[in-house]
């Protein structure tokens, strides 16, 4: 049993679900971050080492209050996954309202600099020093998809927050890295219409491959188990033979 503490947000569904399972699987305590109670007390599923905590991450507040609920339970923080995000609005930059690619950036970047911010702040307050940080990226923070830029900007985004939290963690011994997922099987793929038709860049809609989100979340936790001596700053899983290379 590996007995150190994680916080995953947007627990509740998707690759959140399967890494808090993962975590819990291999004996980490979790708190479990997302906005709907219901899906979390579902990924829960009332184990021992869960803790729920519903929580908006755009809400500076709140996001203070899941990590003081996590010390105030265990002591410290270990492990931030920081997974919450929404594809947004299929739209370019010709077409995309203000209002929706500010409430996109808000979800998967500003959200994630707050717990990335109160997960460093916890990680330096506690003794022994230090923890790490798994930003969950994508895929799109290297090439991306039809229509997709609010999700995309976003998701590049992140690649800078995570080598800025690298950097400026090191001297807390705190380190950061980043997972950039393409295709797991969740309900933001099926929203996509991945499995059934996914929009291309010549404007046609193909069938992709797809690869079990169990299988990302293992490299979540090979990521979150490493000693603190060594760090992945980044790591790509995608589904064997789907469009990367040649796609945006």
């Amino acid at each position: 049993m590996d007995g150190r503490i994680a916080v995953v947000t947007g627990a509740g569904s998707g690759i959140g679900r399967a890494v808090t399972h993962a975590l819990l699987g291999a004996g980490f305590r979790v708190a479990l971050a997302g906005r709907r109670e219901d899906a979390l007390r579902e990924t829960a599923a009332e184990h021992p080492h869960a803790l729920v905590v519903p929580t908006d991450v755009t809400v500076e507040e709140q996001v203070e209050a899941l990590f003081a609920r996590a010390v105030t339970e265990w002591g410290r923080v270990d492990v931030l996954f920081n997974n919450a995000g929404a594809f947004g609005p299929a739209a370019s930059a010709a077409e995309i309202s203000s209002a929706d690619w500010r409430q996109t950036l808000d979800v998967n970047l500003t959200g994630s600099l707050l717990c990335a911010g109160a997960a460093m702040r916890t990680m330096i307050a506690q003794r022994p020093q230090g923890g790490r940080i798994i930003n969950n990226g994508s895929i799109s923070a290297h090439v991306p998809r039809p229509l997709s830029v609010a999700y995309t900007v976003s998701k590049h985004a992140i690649t800078g927050l995570t080598k800025s939290i690298d950097l400026d963690g090191r001297a807390h011994g705190i380190s950061a890295g980043q997972i950039d997922i393409g295709n797991a099987r969740t309900s933001i793929m099926t929203e996509l219409g991945v499995g059934s038709g996914a929009l291309q860049p010549d404007g046609s809609r193909r069938v992709e491959p797809t690869f079990d989100v169990a299988d990302a979340a293992r490299a979540v936790l090979f990521m979150a188990q490493l000693p603190a001596d060594a760090n992945i700053s980044s790591l790509t899983v995608a589904a064997a033979g789907m469009p990367f290379g040649g796609r945006g």
